[in-house]
C-alpha cells in the first residue's frame, strides 16, 4: 500500500533543544499507527508538523504525496483532528457542534445526519445539551464525532479515550477499528500502552526526539520484552525465601513473589521447582511479556542514557 504518511530526516530545534532529531517514517494507507515516549519525547512536536501547525527546522514531512511545509490547503480537508486539550464550545449542544464543524468543510448536514454521527460514539442522548453540561469524557467523545464530520481519510487522535470509562474505552476502539475496516488511515498517541498494543498495526517508539523502535506490536514485545512471569500471589516474604532457596531468583511485588523465565524451554522445569515448595498461596498464574514492559524496557530503565537502537 501506498504511504499516506512520509518523513525523512524530520527535525525540530528550539535553540539548544532538538525535539525531533532525524525522524524518518512511512505510514501505509489503511493502518493504525501509534506513536508512544515519555513526556518530551517529541511525539506532539512531530504530530504538529503533520498537522501543518509547526514548520520544521529540516528535513521533509510529506502528507498524501504534499510537503507540508509547502501549504497545507490541499491537505487539510482530507485529515481529522482530535487534540489532546480539545474543548468544544461551552454554549453549543452536541448537535448543534458537529453541525457547525460540517459546515466549516462546506458539508450539509441534517439533523438526521448528525443524529447518525453522535450515535457512532454513543452520544445520541446527548445531542442537544450544551457542552457545557458534558462530562469530560462526554466532551472526548464529541471532539471525536467532529473529526469525523468531513469523513476524512486520515485521522490524527491525540489520547482519544482519555477520562473514559472501560465500556467508552473499548467502544471507541471498535470505532477505531471500523475505520481502519474502512481503509482510512489513523496516527494515534496515547499514554495507555495497551489501548496501543490491542489497536495498532505498527507502533513507533520515541525517545529524546528520536525512534527508539519501530514495529508491530507483537514483534517489538518478542524483540524486547520475550520473557514471562510466574505470579505466586500472596507468597509474601515467607514464600520469596523459599523460592530463592531453591536456587530461584526472585523478586517481591506487592506481597507476590514473582520469577522472570526468559527462555521457554526453562519454565517445565521451574514450574515443576515451584509447585513442589510447600508455601501458602492465594492463587498462581503466568504473564507474557506486554507493550508496556517493552517500553519500560526501551525508555524507562535507561531515560539518563543516549537514544536506543530498536
Amino acid at each position: 500500500m501506498s504511504a499516506v504518511i512520509e518523513t525523512k530526516d524530520l527535525r525540530k530545534t528550539y535553540g539548544d533543544l532538538n525535539a525531533v532529531d532525524g525522524l524518518s517514517l512511512d505510514i501505509r494507507e489503511g493502518s493504525i499507527f501509534s506513536l508512544l515516549g515519555p513526556n518530551g519525547a517529541g511525539k506532539t512536536t512531530t504530530v504538529e508538523i503533520l498537522e501543518g501547525l509547526r514548520t520544521p527546522t529540516g528535513g521533509t514531512a510529506h502528507v498524501f504525496g504534499t510537503d507540508v511545509s509547502a501549504g497545507y490547503s490541499g491537505i487539510r480537508e482530507r485529515v481529522g483532528i482530535l487534540p489532546q486539550d480539545f474543548e468544544p464550545f461551552d454554549r453549543l449542544t452536541s448537535m448543534e457542534a458537529v453541525t457547525y464543524w460540517a459546515r466549516l468543510f462546506r458539508k450539509g448536514m441534517t439533523r438526521a445526519d448528525g443524529k447518525r454521527l453522535l450515535e457512532t460514539v454513543n452520544l445520541t442522548s446527548r445531542a442537544d445539551v450544551q457542552a457545557i453540561h458534558l462530562s469530560g469524557g462526554e466532551k472526548r467523545k464529541l471532539g471525536f464525532a467532529m473529526s469525523l464530520v468531513g469523513e476524512p481519510e486520515l485521522l490524527f487522535l491525540d489520547e482519544p479515550t482519555t477520562g473514559l470509562d472501560p465500556k467508552a474505552r473499548r467502544d471507541l476502539w471498535a470505532v477505531i477499528q471500523g475505520l481502519r475496516k474502512e481503509g482510512r488511515t489513523v496516527f494515534l498517541t496515547t499514554h495507555y500502552l495497551d489501548e496501543a498494543e490491542r489497536l495498532s498495526d505498527d507502533v513507533g517508539i520515541m525517545h529524546k526526539g528520536k525512534l527508539a523502535a519501530r514495529g508491530d506490536p507483537g514483534d517489538i514485545v518478542m524483540r524486547h520484552a520475550s520473557r514471562t512471569t510466574i505470579v505466586l500471589g500472596g507468597a509474601g516474604e515467607a514464600g520469596l525465601r523459599e523460592v530463592t532457596r531453591r536456587g530461584i531468583a526472585a523478586n517481591l511485588e506487592d506481597g507476590d513473589v514473582t520469577v522472570h523465565v526468559s527462555d521457554p524451554a526453562e519454565m517445565k522445569q521451574v514450574l515443576a521447582k515451584l509447585a513442589s515448595l510447600d508455601i501458602s498461596l492465594k492463587d498462581m498464574y503466568t504473564r507474557r511479556g506486554s507493550l508496556e514492559d517493552a517500553f519500560l524496557a526501551l525508555v524507562g530503565a535507561r531515560m539518563e542514557e543516549g537514544v536506543l537502537q530498536g
